[in-house]
């Protein structure tokens, strides 16, 4: 299946599976939503814990662009953060290098800056896309990422996190990454007070995660969303 690019309603680029007639972002807004479900409900709200450095996995790298997001409001916030990514089919490089998200995002972050440096937006876009899977590197003196190409199914996690970006395609493409068994998987792995987010507010989905023993906060969604949820490990 090989996707196609799209422009989503705030100009960000996201990307489309006819196949599956799925979306890889809310065609609302790529960057919107990417900051309002993972930065600003998940991110900040275990940053004002004081806690240093941060441990995030991410459930379906894709096109990079939390990893992005992410590494700019850490910037912002001096936050240290440990950032582990999982993705079972990584995209083409040649179809991520045409993403439009250092274009959107250099103006806000950085000005009209021309500067160049190893922490330029475009620089590190180009290296969370383009450094080697199952090693740990470097973007930033505070920032490391370690790509991992698995499956959450096959994947034995040997680290526990204190956040959780919980970003596969929905229950209608991919019902088998909603189940009670992966959620437990994943609960496992949190720290206690520890969190994941997801853009996805099923019912089926809330009810799953307070039967595994989260708690569950249904919070108001990303534009054109009504709803989003935070799960907590108490």
């Amino acid at each position: 299946m090989q996707p196609t690019i799209i422009k989503t309603a705030d100009g960000s680029h996201s990307l489309y599976l006819k196949e599956l007639d799925e979306h890889y972002h809310s065609i609302h807004g790529a960057i919107q939503e990417g900051k309002h479900v993972f930065i600003e409900a998940g991110l900040k709200h275990i940053a004002s814990q004081n806690i240093s450095p941060v441990h995030i996995l991410e459930i379906g790298l894709g096109t990079g662009l939390n990893v992005f997001l992410t590494f700019l409001e850490c910037k912002k916030l001096n936050l240290a953060v440990n950032y582990t990514a999982l993705e079972a089919f990584p995209l083409e490089l040649n179809l991520i290098s045409q993403l439009n998200y250092v274009e959107c995002l250099n103006e806000e972050t950085f000005g009209h800056s021309e500067r160049v440096s190893e922490s330029h937006p475009g620089k590190i876009f180009t290296s969370i896309n383009t450094c080697r899977w199952e090693t740990e590197i470097s973007l930033s003196e505070l920032f490391t990422l370690h790509k991992i190409n698995n499956t959450l199914q096959e994947i034995n996690f040997t680290d526990t996190y204190h956040l959780i970006y919980f970003d596969a395609f929905g229950p209608r493409v991919q019902p088998e990454m909603w189940t009670e068994e992966l959620f437990s998987k994943l609960f496992s792995v949190l720290k206690p007070n520890g969190c994941l987010v997801t853009y996805c507010a099923k019912g089926e989905v809330k009810r799953t995660l307070k039967k595994i023993g989260f708690v569950v906060e249904t919070l108001p969604g990303p534009p054109r969303k009504r709803e989003m949820v935070r799960a907590t490990k108490i």
